[in-house]
């Protein structure tokens, strides 16, 4: 079985391991206590905090730990905006944050603040110039991802920092998925991350507030964690925690240049290998061990579902899952194509052969998914010049399908107006007249659903 879903959880690093069960013996006790056993475990949290806050790049007194990277964030967000409520309630996040930051945005929204959501362009990467353009005098704070979840793409934290700190705006960054390959540059003021993305365990997370940083707490008081994180700590875990980032950032390096090279087949021959394929993300500026794609007429959980029973553990972003059938909100800000999407997150010490394996399997499990949706006979009728398709309760990649199967039955110059209920056909059908070089000629109204139309151009 090989597991390719690490920006999910990557596999407990051997040290973090190690540091776990040695910390079951020495870190039970409350390190709040001054009795031998009490200070012993705060001298493990002490050393696990400096070494955490060394891999950040901050003060150990800035760091506290949480119970994980999502309450970090939601943490982060409320303690921010709290801290600066007197300058004002706004908030800028960009459109492909991870869903704690923009539950969080929503959250605040809901409360009666005002949210800017920066837009990305195709590859997942915001301009530095958009945030420069969304902040304004009642702008309390700032948020932007180091690196995408999805698509790995890389965003340009230190220039958006600088934008920020000049109208003395602090920007948060969550570094989720980038702090196990090395420090967030710039000069941002709060950080985020979760221990389970490096190879740490579960269950916890990092909070940076740089000194300077107005905050203020909201929940309950506690003592404990500077008052920032409610409740007992969890220090085997975090001594494993900080282990373990230490251990990986000593073989990011090698691990980068290593995974990137793999990435890089994937990314140059699975369009090679596969018909109607789009590879997703920024191709130069992403993380080393993502890499994302998107096939047409296909669905996603039925393809994940092939590649599972092959020995492949992927992750998608589809629309086509069973817990949702609106596309993923990152897909849908880049404005790609969503069906039949998979991430592809190699961990630390993926084999060669493991990707080789891959690349020979993915081409007869998309074909196998293709031959069993197969492509039902559209519901056609010509209306004038206008060739319409009856896709109405039929689910991604079937309206996508009937499109491809009809557009040669128009003259050139002709239009094909497809009616769908699916949310997703507002992404796909652009997406796929972009990738067929046909014209979109945008959406209207239905009597069901929405009616999208395509002129046909080749």
């Amino acid at each position: 079985m090989s597991y390719f879903d690490a920006a999910s959880g990557a596999p407990l690093h051997p040290v973090a391991r190690q540091a776990l069960l040695a910390s079951l013996d020495e870190g039970w006790a409350d390190p709040a206590r001054l009795y031998r056993e009490g200070r012993r475990a705060r001298i493990l949290l002490d050393a696990a905090r400096e070494t955490a806050a060394e891999a950040v790049r901050c003060r150990p007194d800035e760091l506290v730990f949480t119970s994980s990277g999502t309450r970090a964030a939601h943490t982060a967000v409320a303690g921010a905006l709290a801290g600066r409520h007197r300058i004002g309630r706004h908030l800028i996040v960009s459109a492909v944050e991870h869903s704690s930051v923009l539950h969080a945005a929503d959250a605040h929204e809901a409360g009666g603040g005002s949210v800017t959501r920066v837009a990305v362009d195709r590859r997942g990467r915001v301009a530095p110039a958009s945030y420069a353009a969304a902040l304004r005098p009642g702008t309390a704070l700032a948020c932007l991802q180091s690196a995408n979840h999805e698509v790995g793409t890389e965003q340009p934290v230190a220039d958006v920092a600088a934008v920020c700190r000049e109208s003395g705006v602090p920007l948060l960054v969550d570094a989720a998925q980038s702090l196990g390959w090395g420090p967030v540059e710039g000069d941002w003021s709060l950080l985020t991350a979760s221990a389970h993305k490096w190879g740490g365990p579960a269950g916890v997370g990092l909070l940076a507030v740089r000194k300077g940083t107005r905050f203020a707490p909201q929940e309950p008081a506690d003592e404990r964690e500077s008052g920032r994180a409610a409740g007992f700590e969890n220090l085997p875990a975090i001594v494993a925690a900080a282990a373990s980032l230490r251990a990986v950032r000593a073989e990011a390096a090698a691990e980068a240049a290593r995974l990137r090279e793999l990435t890089e087949r994937i990314r140059a021959r699975v369009p090679q290998l596969v018909p109607d394929v789009e590879v997703v993300g920024d191709p130069r500026r992403r993380l080393p061990g993502v890499v994302t794609f998107s096939c047409l007429y296909v669905d996603g959980e039925t393809l994940l579902h092939e590649l599972d029973r092959e020995g492949f553990s992927v992750s998608s972003g589809s629309s086509c899952t069973s817990s949702t059938l609106t596309p993923s909100h990152v897909l849908k800000a880049m404005g790609v194509l969503s069906e039949g999407n998979v991430r592809v997150s190699l961990p630390m010490g993926t084999d060669a052969e493991d990707v080789e394996r891959f690349l020979r399997v993915l081409p007869g499990a998309v074909a196998g998914v293709r031959e069993k949706l197969g492509a039902p006979a559209p519901a056609a009728t010509v209306r004038q010049d206008v060739l319409v398709v009856d896709a109405l309760g039929k689910r991604c990649p079937i309206p996508v399908i009937e499109l491809a199967r009809v557009i040669g039955d128009v003259p050139v110059g002709g239009l094909v107006r497809v009616l769908s209920d699916d949310e997703a056909a507002r992404l796909d059908i652009p997406a796929w007249c972009a990738m067929r070089e046909q014209e979109y000629v945008g959406e209207e109204p239905a009597d069901d659903g929405r009616a999208y139309l395509v002129r046909r151009v080749l």
